[in-house]
């Protein structure tokens, strides 16, 4: 969970989470459906399918015991170097390093490592010092020392050094490079998009569509919606969306929602209307599973994204909504 990810955000979900799968067996038998539903809102849900496939691997090929060795631990889906090397340090007691980028900037300095600190020889160059480090500690305590001083003291822009505990032994300080290492390189520019979503009611009950494929939010269940083309208006792009994933038009009315909302290196308004149906859904759709009608609190035990949870937080469920088009399943 704290894979790009802030510890005041996780924290909250890790405790429901633990409350809901409180061993590695409940989590390992679950459907992949309620993992993701419990996951829903934290994001980058190929973590919780990977964290779900692992702990079945565990049960399934491991006996249900979590393994101390990182090579094993790496052969887990989902499990790299870092997770592995945290596991192992913290859980296990086992001297390997746990290099996450508050370490890495850490150490870049103390050795005043020029170039990419990302490198295969710069990697290499700091793996070995940690390792030197765990030899004169607890590991895990060692490693999380090292990401408590990235975090705290060791900062990427204007490092407090005067308050940090290692200043006499970094050759970065000594050379007066403390502000313009580690030499990183600049990430993806990020891109501005527009999104509508269309809001359809009846009764009670939402439209709502579940993604396929192999996209990052896949097995997710949204409004239907979708980002538009450039230049592409939210009426002609939800019909266009609407024709595309469902097989019919939709025909937005009055906009009930507008938020921001930031998809890796995505910046995307986003709008949901208040919408209709040009005409029924395709029976075949509806008999795929992949469309349902219903109630905002049922959703809620689905897994979903943000945007969702931002638009459910908008309806009014008491609010009457006149629909006059034609419903799916002949309806009005």
């Amino acid at each position: 969970m704290l894979q790009q990810t802030q510890v005041a955000t996780v924290v909250p979900y890790y405790r429901r989470f633990l409350r809901r799968f409180p061993t590695l067996r409940s989590l390992a038998g679950a459907p992949v459906e309620e993992v993701l539903s419990a996951w829903s809102g934290l994001g980058y849900y190929r973590r919780a399918r990977a964290l779900h496939a692992a702990a079945r691997e565990v049960v399934d090929r491991l006996g249900g015991k979590i393994p101390s060795d990182p090579s094993l631990l790496r052969r887990l889906p989902g499990v790299g170097g870092y997770t592995a090397g945290a596991l192992s340090s913290i859980a296990f007691g086992v001297a390997e390093p746990a290099l996450d980028g508050n370490s890495l900037r850490v150490l870049s300095r103390l050795l005043a490592l020029g170039g990419d600190p990302k490198s295969p020889v710069n990697r290499r160059l700091m793996e070995d010092a940690a390792r030197r480090l765990l030899e004169n500690g607890v590991p895990g305590d060692v490693n999380q020392a090292l990401m408590e001083l990235g975090a705290r003291i060791c900062l990427p822009v204007s490092p407090r050094c005067d308050a940090c505990p290692v200043r006499r032994d970094c050759c970065a300080r000594a050379r007066g490079l403390q502000s313009v290492l580690p030499e990183t390189s600049r990430g993806r520019p990020a891109v501005e998009m527009e999104a509508a979503v269309a809001v359809i009611r009846r009764g009670d009950s939402y439209l709502v569509i579940r993604r396929d494929g192999e996209s990052l939010m896949a097995g997710l269940w949204e409004f239907p919606g979708g980002f538009l083309n450039p230049g592409e208006s939210a009426r002609k792009g939800l019909a266009r969306i609407g024709r595309e994933r469902l097989g019919a038009a939709l025909r937005l009315r009055e906009k009930m929602a507008s938020f921001r909302q930031a998809i890796t290196y995505r910046r995307v308004n986003v709008d949901a209307y208040r919408a209709t149906l040009s005409e029924p859904l395709p029976a075949a759709l509806n008999a795929g599973g992949a469309v349902r009608w219903i109630r905002p609190a049922d959703l809620k035990g689905l897994p979903h994204g943000s945007a969702t949870r931002r638009i459910l937080e908008k309806i009014d469920p008491d609010r009457p909504v006149r629909v006059s088009s034609r419903a799916p399943g002949g309806r009005r």
